[in-house]
């Protein structure tokens, strides 16, 4: 049996609309309804680069602060800079050492011969074993100003003609002594004034 049934045709007619309005606005509800749904789950939060006022974003990471310059290393102290103390000078050779030891060292010192003896050409002879044994002898001549005991070779003292004069002396046998006023004033180096008792290496020995 029909819902109208019992109802006159224009009752009938006005229900039905009524019921297509329903219907209609039913559907229009339901779209509605679904539409917003829709909406509701695609909307994503916004997500501005502009930061809000007061500060940077919650949950951004803050920039890296710029790390510390290191510091300039400190200058060397002076103690570990400055060279090695230097080791201190040799000291010169002893004058008192042994006789080959002084005429090593000596015969650099300019040998002046001269004879006051009666053998003609002692004087070179004499200068002949001096040079032979590497002694620098630079001139040959006579002496006639006195006469002179024994074979003697003459110094300055406090000179290098003093280590000289002795050390020839102990070579050859000799008398070694400070010059004397005759020949204070004569030619710097060794004097030796040779006499009639001097003995050449060719008679072999000393005097």
């Amino acid at each position: 049996m029909s819902l109208f049934s019992g109802l006159s045709r224009p009752l009938k007619a006005a229900g039905l609309a009524l019921v297509g309005v329903a219907i209609v606005a039913a559907v229009i509800g339901g779209v509605t309804l679904l539409n917003s749904g829709d909406k509701n789950d695609t909307a994503q939060p916004s997500t501005s680069a502009t930061p809000p006022p007061g500060g940077a974003p919650s949950g951004s990471v803050p920039p890296p602060s710029p790390s510390p310059s290191p510091s300039p290393s400190a200058p060397p102290s002076s103690s570990s800079a400055a060279p090695p103390p230097s080791s201190p000078a040799a000291p010169p050779p002893s004058q008192g050492g042994q006789p080959g030891d002084q005429q090593a060292s000596a015969k650099w010192v300019t040998v002046r011969v001269y004879n006051n003896s009666t053998i003609h050409g002692l004087a070179a002879t004499a200068a002949d074993d001096f040079r032979g044994s590497g002694w620098n002898v630079a001139e040959v001549s006579n002496y006639s100003a006195g006469i002179i005991p024994v074979t003697t070779a003459y110094y300055r003292p406090g000179t290098d003609e003093e280590t000289a004069a002795k050390a020839l002396a102990a070579e050859f046998g000799l008398r070694a002594e400070a010059r004397f006023d005759g020949i204070k004033e004569s030619s710097p180096g060794v004097i030796v004034i040779v006499t009639n008792n001097y003995k050449t290496k060719a008679s072999g020995g000393k005097n």
